[in-house]
């Protein structure tokens, strides 16, 4: 069964309607998500520690995340890295509403002593949006009609910040759906695979981050070779690093770490 923040509902995204129409109005009074996705990885030091030590590390770094758990305010998901990054140990994927939340919650997580041991090698920031194109293709489960974002509850995801060239902002509005009308037809023949797109336009240095979860991490190999072959391909400027990332619960992510 899916996941979601039993709260306000997130943004109807962009609109070319008067400050004053109705549905301009109707997006005010909506939120939108906040979406982050934080990497960390462990010291060695850390490793070298007493077994004991490192259980209390590992049980109070996990009741902070518990503790920020919390229906209609914060979503926490968790993930492990190892053996599928070099870079990352470990990996959590939070959906609230404010910046200040992720702000107080990682504040609150490198003041244990685990946190003390942990880099973040990377972190994405970014928020839920309405597409602007004709999309018609969501999977069931994955947005409501405003884009609020729904994780699935599969066993991978897959992880990447994403930008378009310049020249493809500049196309003509008609020709950006055309080529979309193909991506779109190309994701719809792998419907194990669910993607969500957040938007970072500003407020951080990619454009999108891009997550799509599975069961079966074959299919999103297909699809993304797939996607390759595409026309729409030409325009994009990267799509890396991609992080596999496998789900868990806290404790089994930080069993993980050694």
């Amino acid at each position: 069964m899916a996941e979601t923040l039993s709260v306000p509902v997130a943004n109807a995204g962009e609109t070319t309607q008067s400050d004053s129409s109705p549905a301009k109005h109707e997006e005010k009074k909506v939120q939108r998500q906040a979406i982050c996705f934080t990497f960390f990885k462990v010291m060695p030091e850390w490793r070298r520690l007493p077994i004991g030590e490192r259980a209390e590390h590992k049980r109070l770094f996990a009741e902070v995340i518990r503790k920020w758990n919390q229906p209609g305010r914060l979503l926490s998901l968790t993930y492990s890295t190892v053996g599928t990054r070099g870079d990352v140990d470990m990996v959590l994927w939070r959906i609230c509403y404010t910046p200040e939340d992720l702000n107080q919650m990682t504040a609150e997580l490198l003041a244990t002593p685990l946190g003390g041991y942990l880099e973040t090698p990377h972190n994405f920031l970014a928020m839920t949006k309405r597409s602007q194109y004709v999309i018609g293709h969501e999977h069931e489960g994955q947005h409501d009609s405003r884009g609020t974002l729904r994780p699935g509850g599969q066993k991978y995801i897959f992880i990447y910040p994403f930008w378009k060239t310049r020249a493809w902002y500049l196309l003509p509005m008609e020709e950006r759906q055309r080529l979309m009308n193909e991506h779109i037809r190309i994701g719809h023949l792998y419907p194990r695979v669910k993607l969500n797109t957040t938007y970072s336009f500003g407020i951080d240095d990619q454009e999108f981050v891009v997550a799509f979860e599975t069961n079966f991490p074959e299919d999103f190999l297909d699809l993304v070779q797939q996607l390759r072959e595409t026309e729409i391909s030409m325009y994009t400027l990267k799509d890396t690093p991609i992080f596999t990332c496998i789900r868990m619960s806290p404790e089994d992510m930080l069993d993980r770490l050694g």
